[in-house]
C-alpha cells in the first residue's frame, strides 16, 4: 500500500504515482478501472472540489476512474461504508477541522483499508489529518503570532488531535505557497508535536513499502527538534 500526501494545488506529477498504484490494485483483482472512493467536505455540501479531483486524477486521458464521489457539509458525518469494496481512496481538502470531524468515525476503517493494501491520497486537509498526531489549524502558541491569521481555518490556538494514523509525524501543507512553515517550527519547538513534515502545493509526499519519496514540482520540509532545544529544518525535492 502507498500513502500519497498531496500539499494542495494541481500539477499532474503529484497525482500520477497513486493513479497508477490505484490501477495496479485494480488489475490485480482483474479490472482495468479501478473503484476509487472519493470523500469531500464542503460548505453546503458542494460536489465541485470532489469533480476538480477526479479531473486532476484523470489529465493525462490515460486511466479511467469509477469515481465513488461522497460530499458532505461541513457540519455532517462520512458514512464508514463509502470505504467498502474500493480500490482506492481520496480524502479531498478544505476546512481542515471539518473534515476531522466528519471522519473521525472512519478512522478504523480507513487505517485497516490502507493496512491490507488500499492506496490512499490525502488532498490538503486529507493529508493533514492522515497522521497520527494531526495539526489542525491555529496561528497562534501562547497568544504569540507562529503563523499568518489567514491559515489558521477558523482556529485560534495551534491545535493537535489524533489522526487517522497513516504516517507517524505531524503533516503540514500548502507551505511555501500559504507560509505554514512558522506553524511546523513553532509547534514542534513547543512539544506540541515531536516533529513534521510541511508539503508544498503541486508535492506529494509518499510513503510505502519502499520508503519515502517525493513527487511533484514543490519541497517537503523536514522538522525535528535539535539537541540544544531548537529545531532543525530542511528540506528536499523529487529527482529530476
Amino acid at each position: 500500500m502507498g500513502v500519497h500526501l498531496v500539499g494542495g494545488g494541481g500539477g499532474r506529477a503529484a497525482f500520477a504515482p497513486f493513479t497508477a498504484e490505484a490501477r495496479r490494485v485494480a488489475a490485480a483483482r482483474g479490472s482495468a478501472v479501478p473503484r476509487v472512493a472519493v470523500v469531500t467536505v464542503r460548505e453546503d455540501a458542494d460536489p465541485g472540489h470532489a469533480a476538480d479531483l477526479v479531473a486532476a486524477l484523470t489529465a493525462d486521458g490515460t486511466i479511467e476512474l469509477d469515481a465513488r464521489v461522497a460530499t458532505v457539509g461541513e457540519s455532517d458525518l462520512v458514512d464508514p461504508a463509502v470505504f467498502g469494496d474500493v480500490d482506492a481512496i481520496v480524502i479531498g481538502g478544505g476546512l481542515t477541522p471539518a473534515y476531522h470531524a466528519a471522519l473521525e468515525g472512519c478512522y478504523d476503517v480507513i487505517r485497516a483499508a490502507v493496512g491490507a493494501g488500499t492506496p490512499y491520497l490525502g488532498f490538503s486537509a486529507g493529508a493533514m489529518i492522515a497522521a497520527e498526531r494531526a495539526i489542525l489549524g491555529g496561528w497562534r502558541i501562547g497568544g504569540v503570532v507562529v503563523a499568518p491569521e489567514e491559515t489558521a481555518e477558523d482556529l485560534d490556538e495551534i491545535t493537535v488531535v489524533p489522526g487517522i494514523g497513516l504516517v507517524d509525524v505531524s503533516i503540514d501543507v500548502h507551505v511555501a505557497q500559504w507560509g505554514t512553515l512558522g506553524r511546523l517550527i513553532a509547534a514542534t519547538e513547543s512539544g506540541a508535536i515531536d516533529g513534521g513534515l510541511g508539503i508544498d502545493e503541486g508535492t506529494a509526499l509518499i510513503a510505502d513499502a519502499e520508503g519515502l519519496r517525493i513527487a511533484g514540482s514543490g519541497s517537503v520540509w523536514r522538522v525535528f527538534g535539535g539537541a540544544d532545544g531548537g529545531v532543525i529544518v530542511s528540506s528536499d525535492r523529487a529527482a529530476l
